[in-house]
């Protein structure tokens, strides 16, 4: 097994599939996430794509993944179908503001970073099934941004239903309308009654059930899901060719606020296949987990704890098994025992460190502190989540290394954490602010999978 499109599963008890049966799959059937057979080493092809607009340097990367799954052709078509819905020229631009250099990845249809690649997922989803005719139900859990993402992914596309799970009560209130005033007769929200942790343990049990899974075609659109990481990636070269034209650097950092690590991981694969960077800072707020892990060596789960950066108010990281895979030796016996280990004690440890990838945690007053003075000082407005990720870059600044940093979500969308830090009602977008008037649609339910089953046997009749 060395070609990379050819998927596997971490806990190596799934059939090797394609990159087609990859995406329809989602989460493996033995209960871990789908890996490429390689990462392949593009050092030889960086100077060719370090001049390409991002929906061509987009086909360049993600090809090797996709092998004979899709042709050229249409390849070509779903990726310029999927951008052409941004606002922005260069789909992802990069911004020198003070100290670091910020990667805005919110200008698509729901000014969020999750839109990069659910606009890619979703066209390919409707180009697969349109195909082969059949259709698919897509469940998936969301601390925010994933859900609206992914309903705009496909919203009102063919042969496909959705249903997003959300914490009830738990996400903002802009988030919340992002979603629940889409109205279409294959949407449907359901806020559960739990934290975001909850909704991805209804989601793996729900997968697990693999006579239930198959009966109703289920399919996901949460990070577990491959193409989600893969469309991430290439955003990592394009806003390390666009610093190194400017600066004349030879790598760079990149600082990552995350909380499920499928942001990160992308960039993982990104720097594996010869990116030019030289290591990642993985951002958390106070829900820490993954910034622990990176210090310490120790996975340990504690209670949620909310912030002002909802979309990272996460304590299991739904992607770190991936990261886990490579980090134990590549052995899925390894990764087996150490996931079991957590699911029954809340803790794993591994020994060792990894040089490519420094941690820190930004609490929510250094992130109130981080926007107010960008603010004032460069005239630069951060959300509340790029801002953890700020707050945590500026402890890493090398001097002849440029520190980029993901800008994750529009302010708009966090109104209150910006009028809690500025004192002042400046983030605005007409996106958002058409939202409000809009009537909504979504069901409450108990945060169990019998629940979520019921909802779902109930629907697809």
């Amino acid at each position: 097994m060395c070609s990379p499109a050819v998927y596997f599963s971490t806990r190596g008890r799934t059939r090797e599939v394609s990159f087609r049966d990859a995406v329809l799959m989602g989460l493996a059937t033995d209960g871990g996430l789908l890996l490429p057979g390689a990462f392949p080493a593009v050092q030889p092809l960086l100077e060719r794509w370090r001049h390409l607009p991002y929906a061509a340097l987009a086909r360049e990367v993600m090809r090797p993944f996709i092998g004979d799954s899709l042709d050229e052709r249409v390849l070509t078509a779903l990726v310029e179908r999927s951008y052409a819905t941004f606002s922005h020229p260069d789909i992802c631009p990069v911004v020198a503001v003070g100290p670091v250099h910020v990667v805005e990845l919110f200008h698509g249809p729901t000014l969020a970073f999750k839109d990069v690649a659910l606009q890619f997922l979703g066209n390919l989803f409707e180009h697969l099934l349109g195909e082969s005719g059949a259709a698919l139900n897509l469940l998936g859990a969301t601390s925010g941004d994933t859900g609206s993402a992914a309903i705009a992914g496909v919203r009102g596309k063919a042969n496909i239903q959705v249903f997003i799970m959300h914490p009830h009560g738990k996400v903002s209130p802009i988030q919340e309308r992002q979603m629940t005033t889409v109205l279409d007769a294959n949407v449907h929200n359901l806020a559960i009654q739990g934290t975001f942790d909850d909704g991805q343990r209804v989601l793996k049990a729900v997968f697990n059930d693999l006579p239930f899974k198959e009966r109703y075609r289920l399919g996901a659109v949460n990070s577990v899901n491959w193409v989600r990481v893969l469309a991430q990636i290439v955003y990592y070269f394009y806003a390390a060719f666009r610093v190194q034209e400017r600066t004349g650097c030879r790598q760079v950092q990149v600082c990552v606020p995350t909380g499920n690590f499928g942001d990160i991981f992308a960039g993982y694969v990104a720097l594996r296949m010869g990116a030019p960077i030289s290591r990642l800072i993985l951002a958390t707020n106070e829900n820490d987990i993954l910034a622990r892990f990176f210090n310490t060596g120790v996975y340990s789960q504690g209670p949620v704890q909310q912030t002002t950066s909802p979309s990272m108010d996460i304590q299991v990281a739904s992607n770190f098994e991936r990261y886990l895979y490579y980090r134990v030796g590549a052995e899925p016996a390894a990764v087996c025992a150490l996931m079991e280990r957590f699911g029954t004690s809340g803790t794993l440890a591994v020994p060792g460190s990894d040089p490519d990838v420094a941690a820190g945690r930004g609490t929510t007053t250094e992130t109130t502190a981080a926007i107010r003075r960008y603010y004032r000082e460069y005239g630069y407005l951060l959300d509340p989540h790029t801002a953890v990720g700020v707050a945590v870059a500026e402890r890493f600044l090398r001097r002849d290394e440029p520190m980029l940093c993901l800008a994750t979500a529009h302010p708009a969308k966090f109104p209150a954490a910006i009028q809690a830090a500025l004192g002042e009602d400046v983030a605005r977008h007409p996106r958002i602010d058409g939202l409000l008037e809009l009537p909504t649609r979504c069901t409450v339910l108990p945060a169990t999978t019998a629940a979520v089953q019921e909802f779902v046997r109930q629907t697809l009749g």
